[in-house]
């Protein structure tokens, strides 16, 4: 397959300059968007007082993240195109994914601005679902087609609604897509073919969030909306399937178990808060879509935990799993079924854990759906 530009046409410490010059940039830039626009655009995203609040923090605050994670996704291809432009560009793939992550930003966008209606929110992300397919960056784990297309549409989709769902918290979304990108350039960077695109396009997203953290660390002063969400969701759901899902052993052979067990694990967070929600309004006989704050992190608030505490808390498991996910796909020769073992009881332990928080009687006794 053909490759970005190699060592031999552009030099490794030229690559690792424009990297961290890149990170430093779009950390920089994005606190500054952010301030101007906290001062120029502050009722964007923000509801109508007489609807329900489902987020928790009671004051209303501007939805405005996703509009830097969006333009420095589009500086980083700048940035990209004109360090290492080659006729490699002009493939369905990198097209396609950038039109996949530009559709998500527009209708995040939409219904921050226009509280779209839910119905047109599924569609457009089941629309980018298909676009993956088209593109022949969908699931591949599979011997039937339709069962791979299956899991893509799942994959994508849920991966969008969980990555919004969990935007509920400061910093909680934030922190968890920062270790899972962290995790998807170590992997990238330390293979014998990296991907300079998708190298380029991950740190300028690494370094928006950082910067938007800046604004959106407890107490925060805005919120990523579902322009940040819906983008970081496609975003992310796009990484996994190229360096997860699609991924090889160390004899560059696919392995069922390895592929499935590491997007698992380096995605738990946002898929263990999504099942234990889900699980619980299906039990009180409530859409799982409806808002309200039930989620695992709420529980662990009303459990006695410090706001800022279940943000390094989720970031820490969110780092845990990215050394577990490294270690099994760069460390280990042949992939056997101990390691199947291992993860699958390390993705049940996560899961059983976080869906616990939500049966103590402290969430009982002060949740309010």
């Amino acid at each position: 397959m053909l490759q970005d530009y190699m060592y031999s046409v552009k030099p490794l410490p030229l690559v690792f300059f424009s990297g961290c010059l890149l990170l430093v940039l779009t950390l920089f830039f994005t606190v500054l968007l952010n301030k101007i626009l906290l001062k120029f655009a502050t009722n964007l995203g923000v509801r109508d007082k007489d609807q329900i609040q489902v987020r928790w923090s009671p004051a209303s605050k501007p939805s405005l993240g996703g509009v830097a994670f969006f333009v420095f996704f589009l500086f980083s291809l700048l940035i990209y195109l004109s360090l290492f432009y080659s006729l490699s560009f002009v493939r369905i793939e990198y097209l396609s994914f950038v039109l996949v992550c530009s559709i998500a930003f527009l209708m995040g966008l939409a219904d921050d601005a226009y509280n779209t209606r839910p119905w047109l929110k599924f569609a457009v992300q089941f629309f980018c679902a298909g676009i993956f397919i088209v593109s022949g960056n969908y699931i591949k784990t599979f011997p039937w087609e339709w069962l791979n297309y299956t899991v893509t549409i799942i994959w994508v989709t849920g991966l969008m609604n969980s990555v919004n769902m969990l935007d509920n918290m400061d910093g909680i979304t934030t922190s968890v897509s920062w270790g899972i990108l962290f995790t998807i350039i170590g992997l990238n960077v330390f293979t014998t073919n990296p991907s300079w695109f998708y190298l380029f396009m991950s740190l300028g997203v690494i370094g928006s969030l950082s910067g938007f953290l800046y604004h959106n660390w407890f107490p925060s002063k805005m919120f990523m909306g579902d322009s940040g969400s819906q983008f970081l969701g496609v975003f992310l759901a796009w990484l996994g399937v190229k360096f997860f899902w699609n991924g090889t052993d160390y004899f560059g052979v696919p392995v069922q178990a390895k592929q499935i067990l590491t997007a698992g694990m380096l995605f738990i967070g946002p898929i263990a808060d999504t099942t234990t929600v889900t699980i619980n309004r299906i039990m009180r006989g409530i859409s799982p879509f409806t808002g309200g704050k039930d989620h695992t992190t709420h529980a662990l608030v009303y459990n006695g935990w410090a706001q800022r505490h279940v943000a390094f808390f989720y970031l820490f498991i969110t780092l845990l799993s990215g050394t577990l996910v490294f270690a099994g796909i760069h460390m280990n020769a042949a992939w056997n079924h101990w390691y199947t073992a291992a993860g699958a009881v390390y993705i049940l332990a996560v899961l059983v854990s976080l869906f616990l928080t939500t049966k103590t009687r402290a969430f009982k006794n002060k949740f309010r759906a």
